[in-house]
């Protein structure tokens, strides 16, 4: 029976500058290497996404490693662990909202503007847009060219598959965002949708979830730990 290590990037930028470690995201993401480091977890394999900030904090746990000479593999990128494109979602479905829901229409132009101070907190924290656009992509509610939810939930768990390869105590890291750590957990759960994405949206930055994988069954040995942040001032969710 393997070992999976599901772990979220740390903190990423603004929204105007998502896809990229904050200064504490960087932080985060090397005290975990640290952490894991010093209770000599030893990784057969690590995965990570194509996703700067899925990339950056992979890199941060293997800096972390090498610091604590233990053994740390080289990082395989794959897409399937990539986060869903929020940005095509809005540019797709936020005129279609602006017509229907007058009270998007006030809190998505309320948003825009905001966004131009940097240090607002609408960029930490999750808002009515965000919730009703993503709502939205996951009903189908419009016309959407990009990849559907249906779509994403398949291809976030089709690596299921190959990590079954692996043999008893193995264990392998997955370096990747908050919304494939709660397909699965739903996975492994049976969950409908809106639990999977009421666990995406508590997934704190940097957060460790574990599984073990065995004959194609998922099963939960923790979620969302953060036994490297000791200081609450240092947890994150966006």
């Amino acid at each position: 029976m393997s070992r999976l290590y599901l772990i979220r990037h740390g903190q990423a930028g603004p929204r105007h500058d998502y896809d990229g470690l904050s200064a504490l995201g960087r932080r985060q993401a090397h005290l975990l290497g640290e952490y894991l480091a010093a209770q000599r977890t030893e990784f057969t394999a690590v995965f990570t996404g194509t996703l700067e900030r899925q990339k950056s904090t992979a890199a941060a746990l293997a800096e972390a490693y090498e610091d604590a000479a233990v053994p740390f593999p080289e990082i395989t990128e794959d897409p399937l662990w990539d986060e869903f494109d929020l940005g095509a979602i809005y540019r797709a479905l936020a005129h279609p909202l602006c017509k229907d829901d007058p009270k998007f229409k006030a809190e998505y132009h309320k948003m825009i503007r905001l966004i131009e101070d940097g240090d607002d907190a609408v960029h930490r924290n999750h808002n009515y847009c965000d919730i009703a656009v993503v709502r939205a992509w996951t009903e189908a509610r419009y016309p959407y060219e990009g990849e559907s939810w249906q779509e994403f939930r398949h291809r976030t768990t089709t690596p299921l598959e190959k990590l079954l390869e692996y043999g008893p105590g193995e264990k392998i890291a997955i370096l990747t965002s908050a919304t494939p750590i709660g397909v699965w957990m739903g996975q492994a759960l049976k969950l409908a949708d809106r639990q999977i994405w009421r666990l995406a949206g508590a997934t704190y930055n940097s957060g460790l979830t574990s599984l073990r994988v065995a004959e194609d069954d998922l099963r939960v040995f923790s979620f969302n730990a953060l036994p490297h942040l000791p200081d609450p001032d240092m947890w994150s969710f966006r």
